[in-house]
């Protein structure tokens, strides 16, 4: 049997994460998880020991390519993503995650509520399929790799 590895993309506020793999652990399903770095100060943070910047868009720039070192690398080599938005920040680095897995050619799985369905529909679109629920997640993901 295939061992799988999942990516586990977006909102950083919520238990999500931990609900997911707690799931499929509950059923044994052979899964490694992965995800970003999930501490924010510790990802704004990224590329500071390259140099202190002085102008906020540049500590920023030199972030995201240290931190997008790990996601590039992690999202090619999962078998799956889930992609999690959460209704209080706009995510746009999980739809970049989701973008970036579109042009791979990564399946990914959307994660959120209804209520943001409209202003995420390129992003569901692209998307193998749309859930809910964390406890959704495990359902889809027990259903791919045990059946």
């Amino acid at each position: 049997m295939k061992h799988w590895t999942v990516y586990l993309s977006g909102e950083i506020h919520t238990d999500w994460r931990e609900l997911i793999i707690q799931g499929c652990e509950d059923l044994g399903l052979d899964i490694s998880f992965t995800s970003p770095v999930t501490d924010h100060d510790s990802s704004d943070a990224a590329g500071d020991f390259l140099g202190h910047e002085n102008i906020q868009f540049w500590r920023d720039h030199k972030s995201s390519k240290v931190n997008a070192i790990r996601t590039q690398a992690l999202l090619k080599a999962s078998d799956i993503a889930i992609i999690r938005f959460g209704d209080k920040y706009k995510q746009w680095n999980a739809a970049f995650d989701a973008g970036y897995c579109a042009a791979l050619g990564k399946t990914y799985i959307t994660l959120h509520n209804e209520n943001i369905i409209h202003p995420l529909k390129e992003v569901d679109a692209a998307a193998m399929a749309w859930a809910q629920t964390p406890e959704d997640v495990v359902t889809l993901l027990h259903y791919v790799i045990a059946s």
